[in-house]
């Protein structure tokens, strides 16, 4: 009983190193470690005939299978491990070639099977008992692949290298103006760039790995004539054999050596040229060759009549030329009638078209699209596209989309960058809606330096104005970039120009870009908990339209929408006692007084204030007139002159000692103030006495 447990456990134990083993063989890492160990191993240890036998024959079956791959790929990044498979195939041609060194040099004198059958059949297949001719036809080998093949294929490997690498910042550019114009998503963006990589990968990879192949024939050289001379010296002087049979016995096993190696070494380098080759050409050798030799009956017919002319000279076999020339002759007139067939049935198709729908104009609602916010521009400002200093205009756009749905939560419309050869080289034009919004000039390659006090500049450069805020500046080499961040400057690149020109001018515009679908899809993007409340008010209480004239009224001000939520509360407070859009906003606005303080507290904590006095509170109430939605402020113009002087000199004032103030009125003469201040100073924010949230320090500079 316990000698059947014994051999039970013995048994399973057994099986489970077993499959231990499969299962490590089978895993693709480990098989291909073992093979290159066993590669090494060949270089350092002698190897039996038959398993050398076996090796020669796994390394001309590896040079026929490489071969013929290289032929049915259609493309060469299909076989992207082509470099790793060249120089695993190099060591593996080496290795045996020196174990075969090792065993003609030691066995060489005992006859002509020392080496194993295989070398012994190639060595007399090749020299027919005369060692001398053997000795040629494999040095004629050996040249046809060093010279002619390994030495083209290398020099279309360095030029395809180089002219990719050369051709990549263009097809990025192509590949992110394509992204930015709509013609493909970011996954065929990604798609594409990987494959323009791998692209680049490969043919640097085949520059360097066309050198394993040459270094592969010369070794070939230097081992043969080693070999024989080698033997040689062996037979005669260690073995007594006489010089003719030791020269003999000895060159067939180098020769049948060399060659059961060189003519892998062939297919190999073979296999490499119609690798680097192939760039440019679709589908497999065999079809692109034939479709491309074929399809010109001229080139055949005029090989026709040459085959003809030469089958009549003196001493050329007539049939055979008179043979090839019918062969090219019936194939370029085949080829004529298939090219007749596919012109008459491209027409006929056409013509049924024609026939099959009357001719449609361009559907004139085409010409009702419109671009919500382009960029246009002149042709030297294309390289911004694709900078290759990393400062990319299309980054920085969809960076900026990003931000200004984080702060304002407003997802601004996509932005079509185009160029316009109507424009100066250095130009760019803005626009919203298809109307001009704004426009500058750039220099690329230059720095636009900007003092933050707004004074000007005293490096050397060209003198300009900063395009969003009108700031003098100066476009200066990047050289003095340094120097400028030292003197406290701001310094820009041209393309963060541009895209804070945009910035602004989002700003100014968010309002009418925020349209009803975009509303519509706010409301409907809310959290599930927010649903009911969305439910309540539509179309109950407010409409989706009433609804989107709030919010541009806020971002008009720009005054964030991100909390939507607590904007649809305020609307709902407000809507069951007021019927106006204005009333509902100005209390939406007081919902948002801890939001629209915080904006606008200054670095030192406090909400800085210039106050209207109450004459003007007065002034303004008397001039209110109409009800509701109509109510309008009608301001004599001598008073109106004399509040805009007043609100300058005490804004400036306050400017002048660093403080951006905001302007503080009463709830119902605060929408009729901005409307006024908006016109003259757009960038004062105007205020209600229930905008200040208690929380917030005050800190009053004035009063008007």
């Amino acid at each position: 009983m316990a000698e059947a447990t014994i051999a039970t456990r013995a048994t399973t134990g057994g099986a489970g190193v077993v499959n231990v083993s499969w299962d490590m063989l089978k895993r693709g890492d480990l098989s291909l470690a073992l093979g290159i160990m066993a590669i090494i191993a060949v270089l350092l240890f002698p190897v039996p005939t038959f398993l050398l036998d076996i090796a020669l024959g796994i390394s001309i079956t590896l040079s026929v299978l490489i071969l013929m791959t290289a032929l049915f790929i259609e493309r060469p990044l299909q076989l992207s491990t082509f470099p790793t498979i060249l120089l695993i195939s190099t060591m593996l041609r080496l290795s045996l070639n020196l174990a075969s060194t090792k065993l003609i040099l030691t066995y060489g004198h005992e006859g002509t099977a020392a080496a194993g059958h295989v070398i012994e059949a190639f060595g007399n297949l090749l020299m027919q008992g005369n060692f001398v001719i053997g000795i040629i036809v494999f040095v004629i080998l050996i040249i046809v692949n060093f010279v002619v093949i390994t030495k083209g294929s290398g020099r279309i490997a360095e030029v395809s290298a180089r002219f990719t690498l050369d051709a990549m910042p263009g097809k990025q550019m192509a590949i992110d103006a394509d992204l930015s114009a709509g013609l493909i998503n970011e996954k065929d963006a990604r798609e594409r760039r990987k494959r323009l990589e791998d692209e680049a990968n490969f043919y640097g990879s085949m520059d360097g790995a066309s050198k394993f192949v040459r270094g592969d024939a010369i070794a070939g050289i230097l081992i043969t004539f080693i070999n024989i001379i080698g033997g040689i010296i062996i037979g005669v002087g260690q073995h007594g054999m006489d010089f003719s049979n030791a020269a003999h016995a000895y060159t067939l096993l180098t020769i049948g050596d060399g060659l059961v190696t060189q003519i892998p070494a062939l297919l190999v380098s073979i296999a490499a040229g119609l690798m680097v080759s192939k760039a440019g050409v679709d589908g497999a050798a065999d079809k692109a060759l034939v479709a491309q030799l074929s399809d010109y009956p001229q080139a055949l017919g005029m090989s026709s009549f040459v085959m003809g002319l030469m089958a009549f000279l003196p001493g050329i076999p007539t049939l055979i030329f008179l043979g090839l020339a019918a062969g090219a002759g019936g194939l370029a007139y085949l080829t004529s009638q298939r090219k007749e067939n596919e012109r008459d049935a491209e027409k006929s198709a056409a013509a049924s078209a024609e026939q099959a729908k009357a001719p449609a104009d361009e559907p004139i609602q085409t010409a009702l699209a419109m671009d919500y916010l382009k960029v246009e521009l002149g042709y030297g400002l294309l390289p911004l596209i694709n900078d290759a200093k990393g400062h990319r205009l299309t980054d920085q756009i969809k960076a900026l989309r990003r931000q200004m749905a984080s702060e304002m939560g407003f997802v601004m419309p996509s932005v079509r960058i185009i160029d316009n050869m109507q424009l100066a080289s250095n130009d760019y034009v803005i626009r919203v809606k298809e109307l001009q919004a704004g426009k500058g000039e750039l220099q690329p390659g230059q720095m636009l330096v900007m003092d933050p006090r707004g004074g000007q500049i005293d490096l050397p450069g060209r003198p300009t104005r900063e395009p969003a805020f009108g700031l003098p500046a100066a476009w200066v080499d990047e050289r003095f970039r340094d120097e400028a961040s030292f003197r406290g400057f701001t310094v820009v690149d041209p393309a963060t120009v541009l895209t804070t020109h945009l910035t602004e001018l989002l700003k100014e515009n968010m309002a009418e870009l925020l349209s009803y679908a975009e509303t519509k899809k706010l409301l409907d993007d809310l959290p599930a908990e927010n649903k009911k409340l969305v439910d309540d008010l539509i179309p109950s209480q407010i409409t989706v339209t009433g609804i989107q004239r709030i919010l541009q009224s806020l971002l008009a001000e720009r005054i964030s929408i991100r909390d939507l939520a607590t904007i649809l509360e305020g609307i709902a407070e407000a809507a069951s006692r007021s019927s106006t859009t204005l009333q509902m906003a100005e209390h939406v606005r007081s919902r948002l007084a801890r939001q629209i303080s915080s904006a606008h507290t200054s670095q030192a904590g406090y909400l800085p204030l210039i106050a209207l006095s109450p004459a003007w509170e007065q002034a303004f109430a008397d001039s209110l007139i109409g009800q509701g939605d109509e109510k309008q402020l009608a301001l004599a113009p001598s008073k109106l002159q004399e509040f805009i002087q007043s609100v300058r000199a005490r804004f400036d004032a306050a400017a002048n000692e660093g403080e951006l103030p905001v302007l503080l009125t009463s709830p119902l003469a605060r929408p009729y103030v901005r409307s006024i201040i908006e016109r003259f100073r757009a960038q004062t924010f105007v205020m209600s006495q229930n905008e200040i949230h208690p929380s917030a320090r005050l800190r009053t500079l004035g009063q008007i």
